[in-house]
């Protein structure tokens, strides 16, 4: 069940074609908001299902404690990825027959690049991202191992995935269907940053394009401009700061748990793709 969680998957619940909305001119509201469905869309919010709370990962500074740990199943070494109703063997002690087990892994990225800069840096100083795999139940115990039944899984199950007794977790409660700004200001309320992607996606979401290079002009424009220039890259036309432009609202996410130092939050309405390293601040509606 990939991509489901920390800022980790985009749930469209509608698709919005600029082009159709109405231009009819409309009054402004109490805060000088001008509601059209083109700026402020009437949006149905996509609400978390167990899957996603289960499956959503955590980034901690503290590392689990890998004592008990998945060391094969029922055709180990020939098979050793285990999903839904396959018996696994658990490594480790204080095993009983009926407990059940989160089995969750430490993350690294083979990648090895940076999505937005200094995120390095940014993840380092939050912790370590684990990601959760599945459940299991212990059925019996023997030799030495313990021996349980796969209940639910997000991914398949490895040998060497940690397992920690289960902590069950409450519903997300979740607003009603509302109004989505745009471009809404700055409240500041509670702000924070998007610092990882699951499965170390850089881009979340649906529904958007990206160009690699692109260029930022026609051909045929006489003065074309540009974007933060510095030096020689100023050209005759006008040098635009993205900084100056108005705050774009991308999307809202809801927190499925949280540790110390970071948490994990699902995109629950988006009207572009989310990116790694975007900002985030608590809803005022909240």
């Amino acid at each position: 069940m990939k991509k489901t969680g920390l800022l980790l998957l985009l749930m469209v619940t509608a698709t919005v074609a600029v082009a159709q909305q109405s231009t009819t001119a409309v009054t402004p509201d109490a805060s000088g908001v001008v509601n059209t469905s083109v700026n402020v869309p009437f949006v149905r919010f996509q609400t978390p299902t167990a899957a996603d709370i289960y499956c959503a990962g955590f980034i901690t500074k503290d590392r689990v404690p890998d004592a008990n740990y998945v060391n094969g199943g029922l055709q180990t070494p020939t098979s050793t990825k285990f999903e839904i109703g396959e018996l696994v063997y658990l490594a480790g002690s204080g095993y009983q027959a009926g407990q059940l087990y989160s089995i969750v892994r430490e993350l690294r990225d083979v990648n090895e690049y940076e999505i937005y800069p200094g995120q390095k840096k940014v993840l380092a100083a939050v912790g370590r991202p684990y990601g959760e795999i599945g459940r299991v139940r212990v059925i019996d115990t023997r030799s030495h191992s313990a021996i349980a039944q796969v209940e639910f899984s997000c991914d398949p199950i490895n040998p060497g995935d940690v397992a920690v007794p289960f902590v069950e977790r409450p519903p997300v409660a979740f607003h009603v269907p509302g109004h989505f700004d745009r471009f809404a200001p700055a409240n500041g309320k509670l702000s924070g940053r998007i610092v990882l992607g699951k499965d170390f996606d850089g881009v979340l979401g649906t529904g958007m394009k990206l160009s690699f290079r692109a260029r930022t002009s026609e051909d045929t424009q006489m003065r074309p401009p540009t974007f933060e220039a510095k030096g020689f890259t100023r050209t005759k036309g006008p040098n635009i700061h993205v900084g100056d432009l108005p705050r774009r609202a991308v999307g809202e996410v809801v927190v499925l748990n949280v540790t110390p130092t970071a948490s994990s939050a699902m995109v629950v309405f988006a009207l572009e793709d989310v990116h790694a390293g975007d900002t985030v601040e608590l809803d005022a509606q909240e």
